[in-house]
């Protein structure tokens, strides 16, 4: 019972420390969650099948991938260099420090002042570059929400 009990609230808490890393970028989001679905398999008090734990693993991979690339790929498309979405990610990090606007202002501003440092100071493409570094990094958050949250709903299903 016990050691239930300490499963539990190890898994709860990968999961919590999970989804903050969705949004916080040197948290690795979906494997911290997916390691609080590994700890409640080995709850007696969880049903959580192995193959869902497969599934969910593969899940969490190709999730984390992706929100790798999709910055990347949308700054490209939008005619961005890699500043851009080195800024977006410098941006999140200091958005951070100023609340709830910060973390969405913050990686907009970042790819902006990346991408016009790398311009050097011309203005040429420098807001579109930028909108796409944004455009990656939310839809790369996005994803990643979207599974973690997956992830508690199956975490918190598994006692039912």
């Amino acid at each position: 019972m016990a050691l239930n009990i300490v499963l539990i609230v190890v898994a709860s808490l990968l999961l919590l420390i999970g989804f903050i890393g969705t949004f916080v970028p040197v948290i690795p989001g979906a494997p911290l969650a997916w390691l609080g679905l590994l700890a409640a398999y080995f709850c007696s008090s969880c049903e959580i099948s192995l193959l869902m734990l497969i599934v969910t693993a593969v899940l969490a991979v190709v999730v984390s991938v992706m929100d790798n690339i999709f910055p990347i790929i949308m700054t490209k498309n939008f005619g961005g260099s890699k500043a851009a979405t080195t800024g977006s990610t410098i941006g999140l990090i200091a958005g951070l420090f100023m609340g709830p606007a910060g973390i969405i202002i913050g990686p907009f501003a970042g790819a902006f002042i990346g991408e016009l440092i790398h311009n050097r100071g011309k203005s040429d493409g420098v807001f579109k570059a930028a909108l796409g570094a944004f455009i990656g990094f939310l839809t790369g958050t996005g994803i990643k929400m979207v599974c973690v949250g997956f992830f508690i709903w199956y975490f918190i299903h598994s006692f039912f």
